[in-house]
């Protein structure tokens, strides 16, 4: 065994001591600053796929602080992210994540650690419709992204758009892929000309507009049935990337010295969000007690809550001339998301 294979051994075997000695949550802990936290795990010079919109250093921001904090488990250790091991481990696989651009951040992350980790690796990258895929021939590895912000389908009907909640047509495309990371949330608020359908298909009565957190709960159990009927556990792993928090509002961490996420430059550090549980991961939490089927639930939404630094701000695709507080810088947050999809990796 080489250097690299005993590196990926003690890996493994540090992980799962700790979580099993202790019945650790990844997902209970804190955010820590570390000066030489990968320094960072790559950067926007090293990976050319970043979209303008979460490429926040090239956009003109100033800090790096928020760059060097990591999350800290309160009872374990979160094994680094180690791309040449998450590439041999899933060769000849295929990886999707499906959902809204929040989908979209952790997967542009997930492909920018691996070309770090591989950067003389051949790749090939393409976009046939809605369908994004990302593949290292040496290593017969596809990550996808499949842009389904509703996840349930929404068809051009005779007098618009149609939202049909109990309807998942879309996921013929998602049969027999070897790991689904789903995700959707972020539009179903949206009102307006931001909205995306013009009425709503509840079974067999179609309305003009109804409550959204009842409308995004009919549509989750449509995907939790999908999930029951469709995946083989033994053969698909299934993951859900949890609810991805925005920070328009001060209010939530209780700054009355800002707005907005504009000008925050360091995480909560106390662990406290006084906003609470997201309304959102309440729902999702509910639905998912209801599937048979094992589904991993990536827990980003507390720990994400306390990262008011990490979002574009004014160094989004819009510059100064709009605020994002709610998608994520890269290099930033989604890597520990990606971090800990693969410490769950490790441990399944």
């Amino acid at each position: 065994m080489g250097p690299f294979g005993f590196a990926v051994f003690f890996i493994v075997i540090e992980f799962w001591q700790a979580v099993n000695g202790s019945r650790c949550n990844v997902y209970k802990g804190k955010w820590v600053y570390d000066a030489s936290y990968f320094n960072p795990l790559y950067n926007f010079t090293d990976c050319p796929f970043i979209l303008e919109q979460f490429n926040c250093q090239h956009n003109g921001r100033p800090d790096h602080l928020y760059q060097k904090f990591r999350w800290q488990p309160t009872a374990c250790i979160l094994p680094r992210f180690n791309g040449r091991d998450f590439l041999q481990r899933f060769r000849g696989k295929r990886i999707m994540f499906v959902g809204d651009s929040l989908s979209s951040n952790q997967w542009l992350s997930l492909v920018c650690l691996l070309h770090k980790s591989a950067p003389h690796a051949k790749y090939t990258s393409q976009r046939i419709g809605g369908l994004s895929t990302f593949s290292f021939p040496a290593y017969r590895v596809s990550i996808m992204l499949s842009r389904n912000a509703f996840l349930v389908d929404i068809i051009n009907g005779k007098h618009g758009r149609v939202l049909k909640l109990n309807s998942i047509w879309g996921g013929q495309l998602w049969k027999g892929v070897d790991v689904l990371i789903f995700d959707t949330w972020h539009w179903w608020l949206h009102t307006g000309r931001k909205q995306s359908w013009d009425y709503v298909q509840d079974n067999n009565v179609t309305h003009k507009d109804m409550n959204r957190t009842v409308a995004y709960e009919k549509a989750l159990r449509t995907w939790a049935r999908w999930v029951n009927l469709n995946v083989d556990p033994a053969k698909t792993k299934v993951f859900f990337q949890g609810v991805s928090p925005d920070h328009m509002n001060s209010k939530d961490w209780v700054d009355r010295t800002a707005n907005t996420c504009v000008g925050e430059i360091r995480p909560l550090l106390s662990g406290e969000y006084l906003a609470g549980p997201h309304p959102a991961q309440v729902i999702l939490n509910k639905v998912l007690r209801s599937v048979s089927k094992p589904v991993h639930l990536l827990d980003i939404t507390g720990l994400s809550q306390q990262r008011k630094d990490g979002h574009p701000s004014v160094f989004g695709y819009r510059g100064r001339h709009g605020i994002d507080c709610t998608h994520w810088c890269l290099p930033g947050v989604p890597d520990t998301w990606n971090e800990l999809l693969f410490a769950a990796l490790i441990q399944t």
